[in-house]
């Protein structure tokens, strides 16, 4: 049971209210439970107060608060992560900055757009695409994730093969530091000398302040497009198809594997009636770029798909129909709920040229634990996204299925991967840093935090690893909450 706190929070809602207004503080513990956890649902903690900024003045003042006070805070977008980054620790301040959602500026002559950390990441492309210029990084979430979390996170997306992640993106930024002094990065021309300040900020998850305006690059949409899906009898068919795609000197904008336990979640959910249901894996692939390429890039993945023993290879050259080809890649989280009442979700990377080996690998894994594994990922990155699927009114099947995930992560790790290409370390993986690290890069990265964060103060207990395991946060609701008991 964790202690009551002894922290004078009638005052600090008073100071806190003076900066953001009364209805900009959320401080009753009904209200703050909707805000216990993130994407990833099974980690939970109440903050102890919640507040809502509009401007970066009123988050500068907030963290100085909490600097003067030594107040723990979290800085959180719309809460769609899946690492338990926005992560509430006990006591916490949670600066959510959802009010934070205005486009500043649109300079499409010098492709650039200023935004506010709320904006949502599909606005951005919505704001500039009928002068024909899109944003490119693409989170599945991307309708209702933030550039906040993006930020945190350096998140992806299906387009990341060929355009980068969230840092290839970001120019400049208006960033908070864990002090409350406000500092700006980068300028608006790519290039700068002296440290990559943008750089180092860019996937720090909150632990080295909050970003409040982000200058981003958009890019001038291509003249052609078309998405190409290729089904297989076997997962490892598809994977192999992806290596040979990229050894052939050919990039798409983006491909994605879907294997048959998703697919047909995908098809009894959303009903696209675009992917065999008998398939063992689908692998969809978009070509972009002048016509005469896009053109001679299909033909050319097409002969390898067929090499690779594809049943069959549909061509989408229309919007409506590369979206219909599309719909069913973006709603395959969500879909996998129709799967199983629980799921658990990793975000490995592994060399392209590993992916048939390791996909079955995996399996193994899952038969080793009991458990089904649904594979859906960003094939052309090597950036595996595996559903564990379980069922948590099952005792003992939460720690069975983070045993799982974490024999998955250190697989990925042996072939020469990443324990994360996109979701974060957070409160997930943090226990796993030590399999990709070694103690004196771990030392080295907390130098860098400790630079900027003495107090330790921004989005305590992420991404380092601590002497409790990395499911510390996934039984906190169990418990009794810190504040619960406080009448506000």
């Amino acid at each position: 049971m964790v202690a009551p706190s002894s922290r004078n929070w009638t005052d600090l809602i008073r100071q806190c209210a003076a900066i953001v207004g009364e209805d900009g503080v959320i401080s009753s513990a009904e209200e703050r439970s909707v805000y216990e956890c993130d994407g990833l649902a099974s980690y939970r903690q109440m903050p102890g107060l919640v507040v809502l900024p509009r401007t970066t003045e009123q988050v500068a003042a907030l963290v100085q608060l909490c600097d003067r006070e030594l107040i723990p805070f979290v800085a959180r977008g719309s809460g769609t992560g899946l690492s338990g980054g926005a992560l509430p620790t006990p006591d916490c301040m949670l600066i959510v900055t959802a009010r934070m959602n205005q486009i500043l500026e649109v300079d499409l002559e010098n492709q650039r757009v200023r935004v506010q950390p709320g904006v949502i990441n599909a606005w951005v492309t919505q704001a500039v695409a009928d002068a024909g210029y899109y944003y490119a990084p693409d989170p599945s979430s991307q309708i209702i994730c933030s550039i906040g979390g993006n930020i945190a996170e350096n998140s992806g997306g299906v387009h990341c093969l060929k355009y980068g992640v969230t840092n290839n993106h970001v120019l400049s930024m208006t960033f908070v530091l864990p002090n409350g002094a406000v500092m700006e990065t980068g300028r608006k021309v790519p290039e700068l000398p002296g440290y990559d300040l943008t750089g180092l900020l860019v996937g720090s998850e909150g632990t080295l302040g909050i970003a409040t305006e982000i200058t981003l690059r958009i890019l001038k949409a291509p003249e052609a497009v078309e998405v190409l899906l290729a089904d297989f009898t076997t997962i490892e068919a598809a994977g192999q198809t992806v290596a040979d795609i990229i050894q052939a000197g050919i990039i798409p904008a983006g491909m994605e594997i879907m294997d048959n336990l998703s697919i047909n979640a995908v098809e009894d959910v959303v009903q696209t009636n675009c992917y065999p249901r008998d398939a063992g894996a689908v692998l969809i692939i978009e070509l972009d770029g002048l016509q005469e390429e896009v053109v001679a890039s299909r033909q050319r993945v097409g002969a390898i798909c067929d090499q690779n023993g594809a049943r069959q290879v549909t061509v989408a050259t229309d919007l409506q129909e590369r979206l219909r080809l599309w719909k069913g890649r973006k709603a395959a989280f969500a879909a996998a709920g129709k799967l199983s009442p629980n799921y658990f979700v990793q975000d490995g990377v592994i060399p392209r040229t590993k992916l048939a080996t390791v996909l079955g690998e995996i399996e193994a894994l899952g038969q080793q634990f009991g458990y089904q594994i649904a594979n859906v990922f960003h094939a052309g990155d090597g950036n595996l996204h595996p559903l564990i699927l379980y069922d948590e009114s099952v005792p003992g099947s939460l720690q069975a299925v983070e045993a799982l995930g974490g024999e998955i992560l250190k697989l990925c790790v042996r072939s020469g991967g990443s324990i994360s290409g996109e979701h974060g370390i957070g409160s997930d993986k943090k226990c796993f840093m030590p399999d990709m690290f070694s103690a004196l890069d771990l030392e080295s990265m907390l130098w860098v935090r400790q630079a900027f964060d003495p107090k330790t103060l921004a989005n305590p207990e992420k991404v380092f690893p601590t002497p409790r395991t990395c499911g510390e946060g996934a039984h906190a609701h169990l418990s009794v909450e810190v504040g619960d008991a406080q009448l506000f």
